[in-house]
């Protein structure tokens, strides 16, 4: 450890000269930094006091949808986004409302956001804060009142974009992503100029229609030159994906920016690109001119995208001492298992080994930088892959602590079966993956879904970036954990989703202090210093993909959100909360038959289950459509799943996907499903992917 150690002292005086550190006292930035290393110098708060800490504040949201954001601090106020893309300014202090901002979203656009309409951050600069909201707009606001000061509209009307990444601003620029890749979208990155809203320039992430009019954008010679002899058939039919919904990151020393593309659209690059092909620039970084836009450099990690491997993974930057030489490199633990070092001046590959178990790849060809990969992956027969579409890690931040000269990553093992949709059409709007959608539904049996879900864990892991190789790790209860934050006091912090919040120390992992807040955890922690005196932040509130995702039995409504902040010697205490039980289970007594349950089980997977849960098997945010009131009332049913009565909750109408023989198909097996749950002891029964 003392050549790591010297190594990471190294690397942090070299990425402080080269990027800026984090002030004292703010968390400036969505990643504390323009290094997005998401680690703080801050030692008030240290692994000899930790056991200290105590609720210093906490500030009640109004939902309890997902919430993902991460707060930033300046100048002792905390501007927060939270679902909805809703922006609140608190005294950090204490936790007072100062202003609050409500975009009203309408509640129909929740339906293109595959997974919850959750908010990761905003950017604040030159006296404004910087929104993205679910429905594709780039706001700015006064950062002294709220007040709206432009508005512009990032995406085509009419089309199923939404946006839940943090912008990023650079040389008064914003700089702005967007998501829907499995709705049937073509991504792209904008940015914008700062004080008026204008467009500055646009990259799309992979070609459009070859002999189509070009888009006169920045990224018009690299499409042509380098990524359209990747693609084949009609991709553009399909839209092909590639957005850019999370990492991007501004390296003000070489002028560039980073983006993390997405996954292809359909998933099966058979469908997608007539089985041929790169596809490039999905699940790439990519590197450009930060003034430009202009292509500058790529690296792809999985070429030929079929399994949801996104690179849009939080990246780090940093210089490391590789092979005697100090190398400026982007780190990202990447959806596809592996974690990647690259030199940030060329995109060429410094090292790469896997951080979990997988089964896709044997390892990377260094000489190639690409996978070594199974030959029959590509939808070739039904495949059980390690990970699974959910990855290895997903978007939830990494740290890099330059004390410990550790990177601290929020990593899972959820395998999942990809089998080709014999039956897929693609449908404008809705989700698009050709995948057999009987892959996503669990087990019937408690026992054979416990087993299932045995497969399954969470681990907050130390890795050495420049060895390679894991130093310590801790497993979780359940496999869907929190963003990190490490600190100069030997401190790494995480949520679970469970709801618990932990300090663990940095060099050892060694388990510190705990605190149990009333909702899961799934974002990253801040830290900063106001008056002195130190403060651990974290937003509570399950969400997200982990919408479906187990973390024990599910017996209450889930409570609203929260910002919950920490201090040594803090005494505050939450409010008390009276738990909402869960309606019971609510089954049609109309009769069905073999034939009309298995059309509902393929319907339901087809349209509801991505929100709703597989397998009819709902969570404790969104309805459980088990327990719905309308499964009893066929009129009401057909009210709400064909009339869109509820579509300013999010529910839309599915008229235009589904007939009425459909939603009839679809409430007899939520009606099998809720039988079963009727027989079912609460104790064994959970939510599960």
């Amino acid at each position: 450890m003392k050549l790591l150690a010297c190594a990471g002292l190294l690397a942090a005086a070299v990425a402080t000269a080269a990027t800026g550190a984090v002030s004292q006292g703010d968390w400036g930035q969505y990643g504390g930094d323009s290094a997005e290393q998401h680690f703080s110098p801050l030692t008030a708060v240290n692994a000899a006091n930790v056991v200290g800490l105590g609720l210093a504040w906490s500030f009640e949201l109004d939902t309890n949808r997902g919430q993902e954001s991460i707060p930033v601090v300046r100048d002792g106020v905390m501007y927060v986004s939270t679902a909805w893309s809703k922006v609140f300014a608190l005294d950090a202090r204490d936790g007072r409302s100062l202003w609050s901002f409500d975009p009203k979203v309408p509640g129909a656009r929740a339906f293109n956001a595959c997974c919850d309409v959750v908010n990761r951050g905003v950017a604040v600069a030159d006296g404004r804060v910087f929104v993205g909201t679910v429905d594709g707009r780039l706001i700015a606001l006064d950062a002294k009142t709220g007040r709206p000061v432009w508005t512009t509209r990032t995406v085509p009307d009419g089309r199923p974009y939404s946006i839940t990444g943090a912008p990023r601003v650079f040389d008064h620029k914003v700089i702005i992503g967007n998501a829907g890749g499995e709705y049937g979208v073509r991504g792209y990155v904008t940015a914008y100029d700062a004080a008026s809203g204008r467009q500055v320039w646009r990259f799309y992430t992979i070609p459009g229609n070859p002999v189509g009019p070009k888009d006169g954008a920045a990224s018009d010679a690299a499409l042509a030159r380098i990524a359209t002899p990747t693609w084949y058939g009609h991709w553009y039919d399909y839209g092909g994906g590639g957005t850019v919904w999370d990492a991007i990151v501004v390296d003000a020393d070489l002028g560039q920016i980073y983006i993390g593309v997405g996954n292809g659209t359909p998933w099966d690059r058979r469908v997608r690109s007539l089985g041929q092909g790169d596809n490039l620039f999905l699940a790439s970084i990519v590197a450009l001119d930060a003034t430009t836009g202009a292509y500058r450099w790529h690296y792809q990690e999985s070429p030929g995208e079929s399994w949801d491997y996104d690179a849009t993974q939080p990246m780090m930057l940093s210089s490391l001492q590789i092979n005697g030489a100090v190398t400026p490199v982007v780190m990202q633990a990447s959806k596809n298992g592996f974690f990647y070092v690259l030199d940030r001046r060329s995109g060429k590959l410094v090292s790469a080994n896997n951080f979990i178990k997988e089964n896709w790849a044997d390892g990377i060809d260094m000489s190639t930088g690409r996978p070594r990969t199974r030959g029959d992956i590509f939808y070739d027969k039904s495949n059980f892959m390690m990970p699974g579409a959910i990855g290895g890690h997903s978007w939830q931040p990494t740290s890099f602590s330059p004390a410990t000269g550790l990177v601290y990553i929020p990593a899972q093992e959820i395998p999942f079966v990809y089998a080709p949709d014999a039956h897929f059409a693609f449908r404008p709007g809705a989700w698009n993956i050709a995948v057999d959608p009987s892959a996503f539904i669990p087990p019937s049996d408690a026992a054979a879904r416990k087993a299932m879900m045995a497969m399954a864990k969470g681990t907050l892991i130390a890795w050495d970036p420049i060895a390679q190789r894991e130093m310590w790790r801790v497993t979780h209860d359940g496999f869907w954990n929190a963003g990190v934050l490490s600190t100069a006091g030997n401190l790494v912090f995480q949520g679970q989703g469970s709801g618990r919040f932990e300090a663990y120390r940095a060099d050892s992992g060694a388990f510190l202090w705990g605190f149990d807040a009333p909702s899961g955890i799934i974002a990253a922690p801040i830290t900063y210093a106001v008056n002195g005196v130190q403060y651990i932040a974290v937003l509570s509130g399950w969400g997200g993909i982990a919408v479906n995702a187990s973390k024990g039995p599910q017996q209450q409504v889930a409570p609203p959100g929260r910002v919950l902040a920490f201090k040594l010697a803090g005494s505050a205490k939450l409010p008390p909360q009276t738990p909402i039980p869960l309606k019971p289970p609510n089954p049609s007594a109309d009769p069905s038959t073999a034939a009309q349950l298995a059309a509902g089980r393929d319907a339901y997977s087809r349209n509801c289950g991505v929100c709703h849960g597989f397998g009819g098997i709902g969570g404790d945010i969104l309805p459980d459509l088990r327990r719905a009131s309308a499964l009893s009332d066929r009129v009401l049913w057909h009210a709400i799943v064909l009339g869109g009565v509820l579509e300013s909750n999010g529910m839309v109408s599915f008229r235009k996907y589904l007939s009425a023989e459909d939603a009839e198909a679809i409430r007899a097996y939520i009606s099998a499903q809720a039988r079963l749950l009727e027989a079912t002891p609460p104790a064994t029964s959970s939510a599960l992917p």
